[in-house]
């Protein structure tokens, strides 16, 4: 246990797992907790949420759950109050939950387009929306985005939605900073690459096949550094920029890729 975020108040939406195994939200909403952050745990599974709570809670952290739709009005409305009911401030804010979607304009469903809005965009709005009154009250706040190396760059198959939603959240973030950087208020983004997570099996399995084992090889011998990066990647960065140790930091995009990007080996076919 330590105590860079000693004493703070985090949200961290869908900090639970996909399946098996640790993702960015999980790893994060463990990290922030272990560094002594009180930490409201949200997913719309509340057993995933649960099953967060259970590690937090047994390495002696402190955390709360709640079942939220973050693509609803209501339900991020009634996560915020919650969140303020029961530790009386927000002082992280840390958006995780997204969905990965393929196929180009022709392909992809225009069902699908405005589920991906909603839940990659939307929901990052909304929970700022409802969060930022009560952080401009207190005068300081940490807003964390997570987005990815996709909206800056393109990926090996049509992903439409998918992409333009990771470069919208780059939009959303540089905004809110820039209006509330005199307020005490930070906002910046994450932008993973090649990520070993729950969600990214998911996603590599829907893209590459059967064959996870070999794509997983192809993705790792893409990388500079030999292998792709953990969900510990990701949550590392974003204790620092939940801490006062970013203080001067805000509107900022951090890749964490193991340098893919400025290769010119990015995406395998």
């Amino acid at each position: 246990m330590g105590d860079r975020v000693k004493g703070k108040v985090a949200i961290v939406t869908g900090a639970g797992s996909a399946a098996a195994g640790i993702g960015n939200g999980k790893a994060s909403a463990i990290v922030y907790a272990r560094e002594g952050a009180r930490v409201m745990v949200v997913d719309y599974r509340m057993e995933a949420a649960e099953e967060t709570e259970k590690i937090i809670k047994e390495e002696g952290g402190e955390c709360s759950t709640f079942a939220a739709d973050v693509s609803k009005s209501a339900n991020c409305r009634s996560m915020i109050e919650r969140c303020i009911e029961v530790y009386g401030s927000i002082d992280i804010l840390h958006n995780n939950v997204g969905i990965a979607l393929f196929g180009g304009p022709v392909e992809l469903s225009e069902e699908d387009w405005d589920r991906a809005m909603d839940v990659n965009v939307k929901s990052m709005y909304l929970t700022c929306k409802y969060a930022l009154p009560y952080m401009e009250k207190q005068g300081s706040g940490a807003i964390i985005n997570i987005s990815s190396v996709a909206g800056i760059r393109a990926m090996a198959v049509p992903a439409i939605s998918y992409e333009t939603t990771k470069a919208a959240i780059l939009g959303l973030t540089r905004d809110i900073a820039i209006q509330y950087a005199s307020k005490g208020i930070r906002a910046n983004a994450i932008l993973p690459g090649y990520m070993r997570t729950p969600m990214i099996e998911a996603s590599v399995k829907q893209a590459y096949g059967k064959d996870i084992d070999e794509a997983h090889k192809k993705r790792d011998a893409m990388c500079p550094t030999g292998r792709q990066g953990e969900a510990w990647d990701v949550a590392y960065m974003a204790l620092y920029l939940a801490s006062d140790e970013a203080k001067y930091v805000t509107a900022a995009n951090f890749v964490i890729d193991g340098g893919i990007t400025q290769t010119h080996r990015l995406w395998p076919a």
